[in-house]
């Protein structure tokens, strides 16, 4: 059974890591908010299969269907999400030297960690076979209230900031964006144009086609 068990960790801690390097891979923002879910998914069962099952649905209910609907909101809201024709700021050798340079502190941070770990588990106080006590609901509110109040807090607020960014961008960009003129409203431009004085253009020829018109403030607000 533990060997099963350890089959089961390799291949879910497989699908985390390939998920979260897809997620900085892949030009599509899109795809790769996809893939964060799926890193979260992967999260979820590493809970459940520490017999944590309250931190397991509590993963899926607020990151999968909480926090991963409010990214998939706020990059709709954004421009350029395909990621074609926009140039990357990092890229050819350089990508490769910031990734190793990653690699080697991340190492230097988790090598003394598993160092140093004590691995050896130790047999829960009572008698043989007592399940070591878990933290329940209220510990865990306990901690978010007391002794993590300040990382919750940071938390939700930089995913506030996070939306109200990509809404204000959404706005900028509204603002700036033209309006293509239906059949009728080009028709009446063309008469107009065709029939302002001192015009040079003859009689019968083709008019140049307009531009699109701006949107105005009324307009926007319809």
């Amino acid at each position: 059974m533990p060997t099963v068990i350890q089959i089961i960790f390799g291949l879910i801690a497989a699908l985390i890591v390939g998920a979260a390097v897809m997620v900085v891979m892949v030009r599509n923002v899109i795809h790769a908010a996809l893939w964060l879910i799926a890193c979260f998914f992967g999260v979820g069962a590493l809970y459940l299969l520490l017999e944590a099952e309250f931190l397991a649905v509590v993963q899926v209910l607020v990151y999968v269907g909480a926090i991963s609907i409010l990214i998939l909101f706020a990059i709709m809201l954004t421009r350029q999400v395909t990621g074609e024709g926009v140039r990357q700021l990092v890229g050819g050798w350089r990508l490769w030297l910031i990734s190793a340079i990653s690699l080697l502190l991340f190492a230097a941070v988790i090598v003394p960690t598993v160092a140093t770990h004590p691995w050896t588990i130790t047999a829960p106080p009572g008698p043989p076979g007592t399940p070591e006590p878990l933290a329940g609901v209220a510990e865990l509110g306990r901690g978010f209230v007391y002794e993590f109040l300040l990382q919750f807090q940071v938390a939700g607020i930089l995913l506030t900031v996070a939306l109200i960014g990509a809404i204000v961008i959404a706005f900028e960009e509204r603002a700036r964006r033209r309006r293509v003129l239906t059949l009728a409203e080009e028709y009446e431009l063309r008469k107009r144009l065709a029939q302002r004085p001192g015009s040079d253009t003859p009689a019968g020829e083709a008019l140049p086609a307009p531009r699109a018109a701006p949107i105005s403030e009324g307009e926007s607000q319809r």
